[in-house]
């Protein structure tokens, strides 16, 4: 009932003004766009101060963590099923199978705390982003990706870490490290 009420929300938001939203599911700080489409949202862990911007389509229907301080930017698409193995090796009788046929994909999914989604990204069944990670912009996410790495293509690579850049931003700003490390833990 409760997914259905959200659902109705945002679509109530999105007709009247198009805005975001603050306070979803009783988090403050937390923002989710009225366009954004979750499905299975009975499966979403979400924490507080996350940022789902516009047009992004997320399954939640076999498990999604959204740890705090993540960013979603815009048109993401976040997966924790795929039938699209199933459906070519089944051929027609996928339709009547029932359940979960051979090819059939369903896993959990975590974005780690303070993580980010670059814009028009796809992140696959099973993955996870590691805190502090980066997935960059038009990337696809598959499988495993460390905390505090920046990764990029399709399928997605580390190619840097984060925390070089971090390390540049707290060097202008050391007022700032004690609520970085309070995260993110010492730098090494």
């Amino acid at each position: 009932m409760r997914a259905w009420v959200n659902r109705m929300r945002r679509r109530l938001a999105r007709w009247l003004w198009f805005r975001m939203l603050f306070g979803e599911r009783g988090l403050p700080h937390t923002r989710i766009a009225p366009s954004t489409c979750i499905e299975g949202e009975a499966g979403l862990q979400l924490a507080d101060h996350v940022f789902i911007g516009q047009f992004n389509f997320i399954d939640a229907g076999a498990g999604l963590v959204i740890e705090e301080g993540v960013q979603i930017s815009n048109f993401c698409s976040i997966l924790t099923h795929s039938t699209h193995n199933a459906l070519r090796i089944n051929g027609r009788r996928f339709a009547d199978l029932g359940g979960e046929p051979p090819g059939y994909v369903k896993a959990p999914v975590r974005l780690g705390a303070y993580s980010f989604v670059g814009p028009h990204s796809l992140i696959e069944p099973g993955a996870v982003l590691g805190k502090g990670a980066m997935l960059c912009a038009y990337s696809q996410l598959r499988g495993i990706a460390p905390d505090f790495a920046i990764m990029a293509g399709q399928p997605a690579r580390q190619v840097g870490d984060t925390r070089e850049r971090d390390a540049l931003l707290l060097a202008r700003h050391p007022e700032l490290r004690e609520a970085y490390e309070a995260w993110a833990g010492r730098p090494s």
